[in-house]
């Protein structure tokens, strides 16, 4: 048996979360785009096959990359605004990091892999399973996989204004894309 890891961070992908929108007022609103800038992860491999996986991200990291909709371009002051919000919500002081590590990973078939594991937001922790890909991009290979999470689940309550007629959807959607080279 031959077991091996890559080891892999923010310089080796993106961590992105999507946000909507929704409320009567929901044109006025921006569908965001977020990355968290500070992240680190393992892969582990028994016999060149995924066998465990655990990601922890940096709370704090979190960086405002663009705003689609809304009835004017997002400023500068609006996305610290926005990141401002989400800290709160998140209370990043007593909740500074994101953790999902795995318990079992089910080879789907040609490089389609099934996560089950733990996920903990905010002090509160579920069970989650994420599709993965893992694909074969000549000198790297990419893993690549998105899920859907709802605030809610974790206690975080998701961000409105205006009595509620804008305010942001409780499902987000966390996407991950890491390459590493295979002579690594």
């Amino acid at each position: 048996m031959i077991r091996t890891a890559w080891h892999f961070d923010e310089s080796d992908g993106e961590l992105h979360i999507h946000t909507g929108v929704a409320g009567r007022a929901a044109k006025m609103g921006h569908r965001l785009v977020i990355a968290m800038t500070a992240w680190r992860g393992t892969v582990s491999f028994v016999d060149g096959e995924p066998a465990a996986a655990d990601l922890t991200v940096d709370v704090g990291s979190f960086q405002v990359l663009r705003g689609d909709g809304g009835l004017k371009p997002l400023s500068g002051a609006e996305r610290a605004i926005i990141k401002t919000n989400a800290l709160k919500a998140l209370h990043v002081t007593r909740f500074p990091q994101i953790h999902f590590r795995t318990h079992h990973v089910h080879n789907v078939g040609e490089g389609d892999y099934r996560l089950t594991g733990l996920l903990e937001i905010h002090g509160k922790s579920h069970e989650r399973v994420v599709d993965v890909r893992l694909d074969d991009v000549g000198d790297a290979w990419r893993l690549s996989g998105q899920a859907e999470v709802r605030q809610s689940d974790f206690g975080v309550k998701p961000f409105s204004m205006l009595a509620g007629t804008l305010k942001v959807v409780d499902a987000v959607t966390v996407s991950v894309s890491v390459t590493r080279a295979k002579d690594d």
